[in-house]
C-alpha cells in the first residue's frame, strides 16, 4: 500500500494541486476479478467458449481413458502376451499417447487464445462503462486492481449494472 501511496502523492504533486483541490480529489475504484466473475457480458462469454470447446473435451476426455485401458490392459497382461504383441501395444500406446498430447496442448493453445480474446471483449466494455461513470460523476482518478481499498470507493457494482444494461 505504501508504493501506492507513494504514487498518488506523485501524481498529485505532478499536478501541482494544492492541498486543498488534493482533498477534493474525486477517486473510485473497480475490481476487475468481480467484473469477470459477475457482468453478465463475462458470463455469457464463459457460456460461450463452453459450448464451444465442450465437444473437443469431451473427445480428450474419451482419449484419456482409452489410454488409461491400454496401459492397464499392458500392466496386467504384459506377462501373457507374446513379445510381438506386447511390442505392438506399447508401440499403439505410445502414438496414442503422444496424439493425446498434442491434441491436449493444441485444445489448452486454442482455448487460451479463445479466452484472451473473450477478455478483451468485456474489458472493452467495461472499460466504456467506467470512462461513462467517471465523466457523467466527475471522477479524477479510477483504479484499478490495487491491493486494498476502502469499500465506499468501489464502483465496481455500478460498472456491472452498467455492463448489464448495456448487454
Amino acid at each position: 500500500m505504501k508504493v501506492k501511496s507513494l504514487v498518488l502523492v506523485s501524481l498529485l504533486s505532478a499536478l501541482s494541486l494544492s492541498a486543498v483541490q488534493a482533498a477534493e480529489l474525486k477517486v473510485g475504484y473497480v475490481n476487475t476479478q468481480r467484473i469477470f466473475r459477475d457482468a453478465p457480458a463475462a458470463q455469457k462469454a464463459a457460456k460461450k467458449l463452453e459450448s464451444e470447446f465442450s465437444k473437443r473435451d469431451q473427445d480428450l476426455q474419451r482419449m484419456a481413458k482409452q489410454l488409461q485401458g491400454l496401459q492397464e490392459n499392458l500392466e496386467k497382461n504384459a506377462v501373457t502376451m507374446s513379445e510381438n504383441e506386447r511390442r505392438s501395444k506399447e508401440k499403439e500406446f505410445g502414438e496414442l499417447s503422444r496424439e493425446f498430447q498434442r491434441r491436449q496442448r493444441e485444445f489448452r493453445e486454442d482455448l487460451n487464445l479463445r479466452q484472451n480474446e473473450e477478455n478483451a471483449a468485456v474489458i472493452e466494455k467495461a472499460n466504456r462503462a467506467i470512462k461513462q461513470i467517471a465523466e457523467s460523476d466527475k471522477y479524477d482518478l479510477i483504479l484499478q486492481d490495487v491491493v486494498w481499498v476502502s469499500p465506499r470507493l468501489d464502483i465496481t457494482e455500478r460498472v456491472i449494472k452498467a455492463l448489464s444494461e448495456a448487454k
